[in-house]
């Protein structure tokens, strides 16, 4: 079978890289344009809310060490 040309390749590690750097707030223009052309929709909203729930979890048990 042939694959459209329109499908996109990106992989679940381009994904959680182009989230990172999304969580930190400073993105390029062309790698945000390359970043919308290769990577699928669906793996960055995955990816986003792992990421949030690994974030407020982790912010949740390091305010309950710290308070003992």
């Amino acid at each position: 079978m042939n694959k459209p040309k329109n499908q996109r390749k990106g992989s679940w590690l381009s994904a959680v890289n182009a989230v990172l750097w999304g969580f930190l707030g400073v993105r390029r223009q062309s790698d945000y344009a390359s970043d919308i052309a290769k990577l699928q929709p669906l793996h960055i909203v995955a990816v986003g809310i792992v990421m949030t729930f690994l974030f407020v979890f982790g912010l949740m048990f390091l305010v309950n060490w710290i308070a003992g």
